[in-house]
């Protein structure tokens, strides 16, 4: 278990920014871009974004250091993923999508360590506040 003087508690927080900025990007894709190309790929980044977000809110209730590292993969996917795509077709920075793979690869291992902490639900209880 992580003790408590190194746990993040404002994951909802971070969500709830990471949310909005999702459907923000998707509005933005849907209304302000009109390059097809662009337009799927920011919004499928929204769409990866939303969903992970989803993840990172029910990890954030697992207790014990796989719940957090679940957490922080799922923030750092967000990050390098889908801002990387943003960050190419929104501003045209043409090299931002060579992290995108290893966001892709964060985002796995926070699906990973979702279902470790699972597995270790007896020992570190899921707790809903």
């Amino acid at each position: 278990m992580i003790p408590q003087k190194y746990r993040f508690s404002g994951w909802v927080v971070v969500a709830a920014l990471l949310g909005l900025l999702g459907v923000a990007l998707g509005a933005v894709a849907a209304h302000a871009v009109s390059d097809p190309k662009a337009v799927a790929a920011i919004e499928k980044a929204a769409l990866y974004q939303l969903i992970h977000v989803l993840a990172l809110l029910f990890a954030s209730k697992y207790a014990g250091r796989f719940g957090a590292l679940s957490c922080w993969f799922f923030l750092i996917g967000i990050t390098l993923f889908c801002g990387s795509i943003d960050l190419k077709y929104l501003l045209g920075f043409q090299g931002a999508t060579s992290v995108a793979p290893l966001g892709g690869i964060c985002l796995m291992l926070g699906w990973v360590f979702l279902g470790v902490s699972s597995l270790h639900h007896q020992k570190h209880p899921f707790h809903p506040s």
